[in-house]
């Protein structure tokens, strides 16, 4: 079985740490591809990166020429989940969706802890979207960037904050808001005493899961394929 993992943004770094997170959560046996958009921002804080983010990845997708079983689209509330769908013909599992249906199954209320408070809207909206915002009692800001993540004694510090305040205002499961934190879930779990879900493992697994069980996206109605135009790309 091959994955393919998209960043949301162009920075190499976070790719491979991303990377490193799906292959520790995949099974044996499948393959993880990770791959970054060619074009786009360096982090995605907020609406306007978020639509560049998800046109770019979409470019990706496109392009790709290797087989593949099923993508997971690594960016945490971003847009794009939508288009993906109608594009391919194999599952396409977003982080946040993933890790929201999965924390709905460990407790009734979950809070998703992200990086800067100016995404946490567009959050909202993502899992409102995909349907389960009604068990999520708080996003909240940890009061970092995106690129601030490598620091991990201060992600790790900034978290633990952000995941009090969570589990304080009713959560009973918390969600990491970002892939870029990717591989803190178990360690932050251990010293909130709540269990922590890793986005990107969670999409990886439930991505293994539909490949498995041989189901795709339905095309009866939202998820019908585009229809057939001229479309004009960046990289065209």
């Amino acid at each position: 079985m091959r994955i393919v993992v998209t960043n949301c943004n162009t920075t190499e770094a976070m790719t491979k740490e991303i990377e490193a997170g799906a292959r520790a959560a995949a099974s044996p046996g499948t393959e993880i591809l990770a791959r970054t958009p060619k074009w786009g921002p360096e982090s995605a804080e907020g609406w306007l990166d978020s639509f560049l983010s998800a046109a770019a990845v979409l470019d990706l997708l496109r392009s790709l020429e290797e087989p593949f079983d099923a993508v997971v689209l690594a960016g945490f509330g971003e847009h794009g989940r939508e288009g993906a769908r109608e594009l391919l013909d194999v599952p396409v599992v977003d982080i946040t969706e993933a890790a929201a249906h999965l924390a709905c199954l460990l407790g009734r209320r979950y809070g998703v802890v992200t990086t800067l408070d100016r995404t946490c809207g567009l959050i909202e909206d993502s899992l409102h979207s995909a349907g389960v915002a009604q068990n999520c009692v708080t996003v909240t800001g940890a009061g970092l960037g995106v690129l601030e993540l490598t620091d991990e004694r201060r992600t790790e510090s900034a978290l633990l904050t952000a995941g009090r305040r969570a589990r304080d205002a009713g959560a009973e499961v918390l969600v990491l808001g970002c892939a870029g934190m990717t591989g803190l879930d178990r360690k932050i779990a251990t010293m909130l005493d709540i269990p922590v879900i890793d986005g990107v493992a969670a999409a990886v697994r439930l991505a293994e899961s539909l490949v498995a069980l041989g189901l795709k996206t339905s095309r009866a109605g939202s998820y019908a394929r585009p229809i057939d135009k001229h479309r004009t790309w960046p990289t065209d």
